[in-house]
């Protein structure tokens, strides 16, 4: 066996949990070969870097041996080896401290600060700036007269 299926073997790998989510993920463009994004069906060989995008950051793997039916987690470093740069899991890192959750604006529940904003918006006294607006047009003349 010379070349195998990269979404075979990222499956394999332990890469994605499943062959379908790893030929998803090359489909939408995350996963690359030398800089170019491949199709599940591209074929690899001993030797290439593969990058897989996974947000927030890029994992390397380099292909150590070729495999086709997926392992246990302690064989998976005889057939990949992990050359992700350092800063990459620095990124990572500093998510995680950051506690900051990435979602769209209006999706989900409200934050605290979007509630206390949200009550603060909807308060009657914040509301109210003296004007009337249950105005009748006699009474606006009266007034101006």
């Amino acid at each position: 066996m010379n070349e195998v299926r990269i979404d075979k073997w990222m499956w394999a790998t332990r890469i994605f949990k499943t062959r379908t989510i790893a030929a998803d993920a090359c489909k939408k463009g995350r996963v690359s070969v030398g800089g170019v994004t491949v199709k599940p069906s591209r074929m690899i060989k001993i030797g290439d870097v593969i990058q897989v995008r996974k947000p927030p950051i890029t994992f390397s793997f380099k292909v150590v041996g070729l495999i086709e039916n997926r392992v246990g987690a302690k064989l998976v470093p005889d057939y990949m080896e992990n050359v992700t740069t350092p800063d990459q899991y620095e990124i990572l890192e500093m998510n995680r401290i950051s506690g900051f959750v990435n979602r769209a604006k209006g999706l989900g529940r409200p934050t605290k600060k979007e509630r206390r904003e949200l009550e603060q918006f909807t308060d009657p006294d914040f509301m109210y700036d003296g004007f009337d607006f249950d105005f009748d047009e006699d009474e606006m003349d009266e007034e101006t007269r």
